[in-house]
């Protein structure tokens, strides 16, 4: 008697400690899963922000294949695709995002934008149409400024763009491309404030202060005003007056602003010696 009720306490023991043994193993499974997402969390942003564009969109195709479901994933193949510059692959990869059921508006802004990047203007317009007028975001309107461009709808564009520079801190960009908006209208003077107010805001955006030197050409302005640039800057800003003085028909003028260029390039600066060689030869 005493010896069975010792045997049915060992077995009862020994189910005791497997089930703990099981509950254990449970909890460290658990454990390894909470950890391995958030490594894996934390690698999709290294992936969206300092890795190479090509090794993410690997990344991501390779991860998509094992959790195709996965919203975050897609969107983050998506915005690799774009960093990428693979855009049209771009374009198929955001309308699969917004096919899924818990697609955003910021969804589909960023198909819109992938597609202007494609110079899909009716496509992307479409893509906008279908947004609430009460989304509103930066992306948002600095893709409306540009669609409205490209339909040449000039005051809605300058609506949308200044409704975007009061929705960033950092509006550099979209001043910018409201500048040269600007520009292809023929509206210099307002085209050239825009392009120094860019500058403010960003004094190391080069597209800018040559969009400026373009807009002061425009209006026979042959000199640089007084904006942050190093030795180089200067010397491709001269060039580009140079080439902007010839196209108005001051060819002696553009001559001696190539010649500066020449002269204030820190190295041999061959676009502004080929010019001038052309210009001597004719």
């Amino acid at each position: 008697m005493r010896h069975s009720l010792l045997v049915g306490l060992c077995v009862t023991s020994v189910v005791a400690l497997s089930a703990c043994q099981k509950a254990g193993d449970a909890e460290v499974e658990r454990a390894l899963k909470d950890v391995n997402v958030i490594d894996e969390s934390n690698l999709s942003d290294i992936m969206l922000t300092v890795a190479d564009p090509n090794e993410a969109v690997t990344y991501f195709q390779r991860t998509l294949k094992d959790n195709p479901d996965r919203l975050d994933l897609r969107r983050g193949l998506a915005h690799s695709l774009v960093r990428a510059k693979r855009n049209t692959e771009a374009v198929t990869a955001w309308s699969h995002v917004i096919k899924h059921p818990d697609a955003t508006n910021d969804d589909r802004v960023d198909l819109a934008d992938a597609l202007v990047r494609t110079g899909d203007w009716d496509r992307a317009e479409q893509e906008l149409d279908t947004i609430a007028p009460t989304h509103e975001t930066f992306k948002r309107y600095r893709l409306e400024a540009m669609v409205a461009d490209s339909n040449r709808e000039w005051k809605r564009a300058d609506s949308f763009y200044e409704t975007a520079v009061g929705l960033t801190t950092r509006p550099a960009g979209v001043l910018n491309n409201w500048g040269y908006s600007k520009l292809t209208r023929g509206d210099f003077t307002d085209a050239e404030r825009l392009f120094s107010e860019a500058i403010v805001q960003d004094s190391t955006l080069f597209t800018a202060k040559n969009n400026l030197i373009l807009a002061r050409g425009a209006q026979r302005k042959y000199t640089i005003p007084v904006i942050p640039m190093v030795q180089s800057e200067r010397a491709q800003l001269l060039h580009t007056m140079a080439l902007s003085a010839i196209k108005q028909g001051d060819v002696e003028i553009g001559k001696g602003l190539l010649r500066e260029a020449i002269d204030t390039h820190p190295q041999h600066f061959e676009a502004a010696v080929r010019s001038l060689r052309a210009l001597e030869a004719s």
